[in-house]
């Protein structure tokens, strides 16, 4: 691929039919889509090849410096007809993922029809006034995010940056709230997320794009208050991860997306909330919130997508009723003490695919109705108070897009059913495809807290090909069901603390991508299956407290498992035990 493919250094024409005198004014407003001037001429033929000449003479090492690409862009740029063509031409300037170093050249800031510049991304290292962007009257879009830059943004100049409607400052180790934001009232978009801005947000932020702002992302801060939220036209507004207390911030009813997660608000969920009938996605996750769950959420049916009120301090029932019709595709409630049934109203959430309510006190035995839910991917009951045995399915394909499932931890008792496991599809086999996907929308990634290799992990994104099975902590008897070896994208198997009774199939040494396996605490008999040395992407492996005998096999990654992988099962022999093997033992 070359360097203008990957760059994406664009100039964009905007030429019109009628014909006019080089001294009209340029073509660019505040609108997010410059428009063409109706006043300018064709672009000739002898122009449009000139102009494909100076794209194609680019050929900069990726490695180099940004000053290099911006003195090349200067010295081509007012060369005999270039002054003409460029000042009436908009000029849109992408860099952004790439390996950029050094300084952002001043050579840039001569670039008078600059409307969009893009350099998020990269390791440029500098320290950049703002007010050097005044200079570019008609830029529309700036990012500078995700780079080694500092931010001096003290300096106050009256309209630095009028026409300014996106502006992305993510990760510029920015300590304050920008003085040039005073006047940028026209903001539909603004980033600060990732910097260090502390303490209250201070009141002349209420102006900044009052009456325009539709997304606004302070993330990844310290902020501690944020009295109001005043735009009406706000639809994105992020602020988790900050240090907020106090009770909840309510958004205006425009919004759509609200995530306040990982903060330090307290108290009920005020009533005010309801108001937001239009929400799509609702994160309080994290905080320290008491009191019980609305029930006006149920009012949210319709447009709620993602419903996330994780690791709180909620008591009380879930009193959600799911009408037939609603989207709802997350419900996350985990980390509450949350009592009484699951409604059997979730059948009616035909696009759900998360569904997370462990680590609470809900009651019942195995919502085997569950199963026909055609998308749900993600199940989480662990550490809950159900019970009973799980039963066979009542579908002829139960569960068959789940790829995380994890009912640890509870009271389930009885025969696996082997049937289960012969539908969960998504378990079967993983395409290339699924490598590059991850759950969740732009505007919002699923999240889930799994047992990984015996530690609690929070997984912040969950890659599609993700895949684990815990039914770990239960009273489950009998045999490990054979058909579980058809599962080959399984990353993660835990039976351990269970009554299973039963030799370890040999079926499960075709779980190839295996990666950590927790037998442990059973009452497991018969030797280790020599085919198990099969599993190569195995990493962790847990044995130990059973009833096993014979030689240990070696070979591939069972040379890497240590004594602790086998102990309390007083007939193995070999390494790595110091318990020998007699000539008689099995190889």
């Amino acid at each position: 691929m070359d360097w203008f493919t990957r760059i994406h250094l664009i100039l964009f024409l905007f030429l019109s039919s009628s014909n006019s005198s080089s001294s009209q004014s340029s073509p660019f407003s505040a609108s997010p889509s410059p428009s063409p001037s109706p006043s300018l001429p064709l672009c000739h033929f002898e122009d449009s090849s000139a102009l494909l000449q100076f794209k194609n003479r680019f050929s900069i090492d990726n490695s180099s410096e940004l000053s290099e690409y911006c003195d090349a862009m200067q010295s081509y740029s007012f060369l005999g007809e270039w002054d003409r063509l460029l000042y009436y031409s908009g000029l849109k300037l992408d860099l952004s993922y790439n390996k950029l170093q050094g300084p952002i050249p001043r050579s840039i800031f001569r670039q008078e029809n600059l409307f969009w510049t893009n350099l998020s991304s990269n390791n440029l290292t500098d320290v950049v006034g703002l007010y050097e962007f005044s200079k570019l009257k008609y830029l529309l879009f700036l990012d500078l995010s995700f780079n080694n830059l500092s931010l001096n943004s003290k300096i106050f100049l009256n309209n630095t940056l009028p026409n300014l409607t996106w502006l992305f400052l993510s990760s510029c180790n920015i300590s304050e709230f920008p003085n040039f934001l005073r006047t940028s009232e026209r903001l539909d978009y603004l980033d600060l997320s990732h910097n260090q801005i502390e303490g209250s947000v201070l009141n002349w932020m209420w102006d900044v794009g009052k009456y325009s702002m539709n997304y606004l992302n302070l993330s990844h801060n310290f902020l501690t208050n944020i009295e109001h939220l005043p735009w009406k036209s706000l639809q994105y507004l992020y602020l988790r991860s900050n240090l907020l207390k106090g009770h909840l911030p309510i958004p205006p009813p425009s919004v759509l997306v609200f995530s306040v997660s990982n903060n330090k608000l307290t108290g009920e969920n005020p009533a005010l909330i309801c108001n937001s009938i239009f929400i799509n996605v609702l994160d309080v996750s994290n905080n320290s919130m008491t009191g019980e769950i609305p029930p006006c959420i149920r009012n949210f049916s319709y447009n709620l997508l993602v419903l996330n009120m994780g690791l709180n301090k909620l008591h009380g029932v879930i009193p959600m009723t799911f009408s037939k019709g609603n989207s709802l595709r997350n419900l996350n409630l985990n980390g509450n003490q949350l009592e009484g049934f699951l409604s059997p109203s979730l059948l009616n959430c035909l696009w759900l695919e998360v569904l997370d309510v462990g680590n609470n006190r809900i009651n019942g035995t195995f919502p085997y109705w569950l199963e026909s839910l055609p998308v749900l991917q993600v199940l989480i009951l662990r550490s809950n108070r159900f019970h009973g045995s799980i039963g066979s399915p009542k579908t002829t394909f139960p569960f068959q897009s789940l790829r995380i499932m994890d009912i640890s931890n509870n009271e389930f008792c009885g025969i696996l059913p082997e049937k289960y496991f012969e539908n969960l599809m998504a378990m079967t086999n993983i395409t290339y495809a699924d490598k590059l996907k991850y759950m969740g929308e732009n505007y919002y990634q699923d999240s889930v807290v799994v047992t990984l290799k015996g530690l609690l992990i929070d997984m912040e994104i969950i890659q599609t090909i993700f895949t684990t099975i815990d039914f770990s902590n239960n009273v489950s008897e009998g045999e490990i069901p054979q058909l579980i070896g058809k599962l080959k994208s399984l990353k993660g198997l835990n039976f351990s603390h269970n009554r299973f009774n039963c030799s370890i199939p040999s079926s499960l040494a075709n779980l190839s991508n295996l990666e950590w396996f927790d037998l442990s605490s059973n009452e497991l008999v018969g030797e280790i299956p020599q085919q198990l040395t099969n599993m190569t992407s195995l990493s962790m492996l847990n044995l130990s407290e059973n009833r096993l005998f014979g030689r240990i096999p070696h070979g591939k990654q069972f040379d890497t498992f240590e004594n602790k992988s086998y102990l309390g099962n007083l007939g193995l022999c070999g390494v790595p035990l110091s318990k020998t093997c007699s000539n008689n033992e099995a190889p």
